[in-house]
């Protein structure tokens, strides 16, 4: 008691110390880890972005706004910022969609419902560079089963991935075969936490059909689950490379060069790595903007349990 009148503090308030000098300490590994992988590579990045620094040359130069004055009179890097807007556009609400309606079958369905979890997030655990050469034949304009199925009701198939017009479609349709498992995961667990009281209390209030039941209990209830989805989607919509990369490499007449793509070619294909950090510094703050609009409009509408 001495010790602590003389250091001024309460008991309370130096156990409380002692406890944020601990959490400090076992939190500082973390934190280490995010400074040196995240911090520091995010603040090279922005400094690089003022630079015309290339690879193999031993000095650079700030050029201040030069390289964002550029990225805002290139045709490329406008078409790839169009081309991920469409991407997007096009994966995320439909991947959201059926991810939903596929956790919502398998969930009502106890029957198999392992086997069928499985089968559906089998696409999040395939490398996707393997699976390539599947859907190279998928997608083939002569000898590809899809434009054979078209062929049937005599409708000519495209060249899906060769041409401008479909190109972009063709990788959509890849992405939201990826995108399904994942997003039926995190449903099938918003759906596990709704208390089972709340329908039949909604059938005893009226909530007869299982349209009413959804309608009122299972739609408001999955808000905070529907909102972490949605996030999470638009974020791997945006950074979609692998496919373009193994695919199509942003061809043809770059209709299906996407943001990411563009920033590695201009890093690591013409090693202009200052022109590259200015686009990823673009990059990002789209990511956050998209991210702050979200949670400004869908945070208000999402019931918390």
């Amino acid at each position: 008691m001495a010790d602590l009148a003389i250091s001024g503090y309460s008991p309370i308030e130096t156990a409380a110390r002692r406890e944020a000098r601990t959490a400090l300490l076992l939190a500082s590994p973390a934190l280490v880890l995010m400074l040196v992988f995240i911090i520091l590579p995010t603040v090279a990045v922005i400094v690089l972005g003022f630079t015309d620094f290339e690879l193999g040359y031993a000095s650079f130069r700030f050029v201040g706004f030069e390289n964002y004055a550029e990225l805002l009179n290139s045709r490329t890097f406008r078409k790839s910022l169009w081309n991920t807007a469409v991407y997007t556009a096009i994966v995320t609400p439909v991947s959201i969609a059926l991810g939903l309606g596929v956790a919502l079958l398998i969930e009502s369905e106890p029957r198999g419902r392992s086997f069928f979890r499985t089968v559906y997030f089998l696409p999040v655990a395939s490398l996707l560079v393997a699976m390539a050469t599947v859907w190279q034949y998928l997608f083939h304009p002569s000898i590809g089963p899809l434009n054979a199925l078209l062929a049937q009701f005599g409708i000519p198939g495209p060249n899906w991935l060769g041409a401008s017009s479909t190109v972009i479609y063709g990788l959509s349709v890849i992405g939201i075969w990826q995108s399904i498992g994942f997003n039926m995961v995190l449903f099938l667990a918003g759906l596990t936490a709704i208390p089972r009281d709340l329908y039949a209390a909604a059938e005893v209030d009226g909530a007869k059909s299982a349209l009413d039941r959804f309608r009122l209990v299972t739609w408001p209830m999955l808000g905070p689950t529907t909102l972490f989805v949605t996030t999470i989607s638009v974020i791997n919509s945006v950074k979609v490379f692998e496919t373009v990369k193994t695919l199509t490499e942003g061809g043809p007449n770059k209709a299906s060069e996407v943001l990411l793509f563009t920033i590695y070619q201009e890093g690591f294909v013409f090693l202009r790595v200052g022109y590259a950090s200015a686009m990823t510094v673009v990059f990002l703050a789209i990511l956050v903007v998209l991210m702050v609009l979200q949670y400004r409009f869908l945070d208000r509408q999402v019931h918390y349990s």
